[in-house]
């Protein structure tokens, strides 16, 4: 599902291997301007052009792109991304249901794994993140409700100019983190939590400058 205030000119939130700012050219003369994401990677364009910051609101898909997060502590967004594919088939397509049947064996085959991030805190962290989300549905109900709760349910819209001023955390993302930690949810820090409310379009920072910024900005979830 994958912006820091004091390095947001070098990177994007937790997407800092990927090059900031394209232009890419189009056959009628005119020109694509993107805030982050040059063309050097498919992988990187497409999420940018497709998936970062367009309104999820499904539990699972909510509870996935949180997982994978989680899995990015420490690392680019591209890492992931590519990675991303095996983390799906390995991990039951984030199937709560089934991780939480994860047991050692299953456990020791995923820190095998070169295709996924083998840290067995991390590893261990989304196995308990899904007992977390599946207690959570039992007595709170709506997981994409809850979340979206912190920014009032709908998409804060944000006219930002330039990368540095993309912050690293705010008082909802703050917010988010201590009420998931509360719940029992690991690897979920504001700065996580952050760059999830990115991707998962809870705020549109893209930049006005990119041609991504008005498009998202229609969308309501």
């Amino acid at each position: 599902m994958q912006f820091s205030a004091g390095l947001a000119a070098s990177r994007c939130t937790m997407h800092n291997s990927c090059r900031l700012f394209s232009e890419d050219p189009v056959s009628d003369g005119s020109v694509i301007r993107r805030c982050w994401a040059g063309g050097d990677d498919p992988l990187m364009l497409a999420y940018h052009d497709e998936e970062w910051g367009v309104p999820l609101r499904g539990d699972r898909d909510l509870f996935a792109k949180l997982v994978l997060d989680g899995f990015q502590a420490g690392l680019s967004w591209r890492v992931i991304l590519h990675k991303r594919a095996r983390f799906l088939e390995v991990f039951d397509g984030f199937d709560p249901a089934r991780m939480v049947h994860y047991d050692r064996k299953k456990i020791a085959q995923l820190l095998k794994d070169p295709g996924i991030v083998r840290n067995r805190q991390k590893v261990n962290a989304a196995i308990g993140n899904a007992r977390a989300f599946l207690d959570f549905q039992e007595k709170d109900g709506s997981f994409g409700d809850f979340l979206w709760g912190f920014v009032g349910g709908k998409p804060k819209q944000f006219h930002r100019r330039t990368l540095r001023e993309l912050p690293a955390r705010s008082r909802e993302s703050d917010a988010m983190s201590a009420a998931l930690t509360q719940r029992g949810f690991r690897f979920v820090g504001p700065t996580i939590c952050y760059a999830f409310m990115q991707a998962v379009g809870m705020v549109n920072d893209h930049l006005v400058t990119c041609f991504r910024h008005r498009e998202v900005q229609r969308l309501r979830g």
